[in-house]
């Protein structure tokens, strides 16, 4: 009898300590997610790139930026988010990610080839990749919706995209951190 109340005692414990470390998430923790799905879109460019590169279409598609914000829109009011954040945050996403284009862009034009890679489909492949990500991304902003209403959200957003850039080492003035930064500028409510 006097080790089932030892064994409750344990599970208990542990229990409590689980709740606890869930409790102790730092705000750059809960925001590391948000960064990491950010970076993880500004990726995709590059295939955005090539794929622009090889049908030689612009990297202004103004339609589907529209869309894609619309979208983005109606899917993150379903989820109580303000609508013109979600406007404003996606346009920043997006304009991030052209960076990234017309800089990978005008280096191959200078260098006068793309690198070796074979035929990317936008439509097909890399826009429900992108989709995919922002469902992730309204998911993220829903959930550190309290976070990033914080009076230290931009040191914490700037600490949660530092800590990206060191494990990916990547240097702060490189064009992944300077479009990272951009892509996640305005996250934190005023």
């Amino acid at each position: 009898m006097h080790t089932r109340y030892v064994k409750q005692a344990i599970a208990g414990a542990i229990l409590m300590a689980s709740i606890n470390t869930a409790y102790t998430q730092t705000a750059v923790d809960s925001l590391q997610p948000l960064v990491e799905l950010s970076a993880r879109r500004l990726t995709v460019a590059q295939q955005v790139a090539l794929s622009k590169w090889d049908s030689g279409t612009p990297v202004q598609d103004s339609p589907r930026e529209a869309k894609v914000i619309a979208d983005a829109v109606r899917d993150g009011a379903a989820k109580g988010l303000d609508q013109t954040f979600l406007s404003n945050f996606f346009k920043d996403q997006i304009e991030a990610n052209k960076t990234v284009q017309y800089s990978l862009l005008a280096t191959w034009h200078r260098a006068g080839d793309a690198p070796t890679h074979s035929r990317i489909d936008l439509v097909a492949t890399i826009r429900p990749e992108l989709d995919q990500i922002q469902t992730s991304l309204l998911k993220e902003l829903a959930d550190t919706e309290k976070t990033r209403s914080s009076p230290s959200c931009k040191t914490d957003l700037a600490n949660a995209v530092g800590r990206y850039l060191s494990a990916h080492k990547i240097a702060p003035v490189s064009l992944q951190a300077i479009t990272l930064d951009r892509s996640v500028a305005e996250v934190c409510k005023p």
